[in-house]
């Protein structure tokens, strides 16, 4: 059984107000100054780093673009167009784009001809 408060302290913040009219259920701001659903900048230096993996597949070597300095949606696009210029398959995991095969130096130019600056990692 729950314990009767007998305080407005007790309820647990803000009852009802019609100060601001309706309020985000996530942070609790009007709608109109809500921050939830605006898209982030990833941080970074604004460097793509395109670099060959091939530790932890099984020998199959991965090409991985990270670092790229957009927001989710955009960097979804990304992927996709540079997945049908290498003309290969790949996926986006938490922020990196990974190309199979090796296709390092055509990522790079790629990158720069999209006014993205990139630069080669790894040996």
């Amino acid at each position: 059984m729950a314990k009767k408060t007998t305080s407005l302290a007790g309820l647990g913040g803000l009852v009802y107000s019609t100060d601001a009219g309706r309020h985000c259920p996530e942070c609790g701001k009007p709608l109109g100054a809500c921050i939830c659903g605006a898209p982030t900048q990833p941080a970074g230096d604004g460097v793509a780093r395109v670099r060959r993996e091939t530790k932890g597949r099984g020998g199959k070597t991965v090409t991985t673009v990270s670092g790229v300095p957009l927001a989710e949606t955009e960097l979804k696009e990304l992927a996709s167009a540079l997945k049908r210029r290498c003309g290969t398959g790949g996926a986006l995991k938490d922020g990196v784009i990974e190309i199979q095969g090796d296709h390092v130096q055509l990522l790079l130019d790629e990158l720069t001809t999209r006014g993205i600056k990139a630069k080669r990692s790894g040996g």
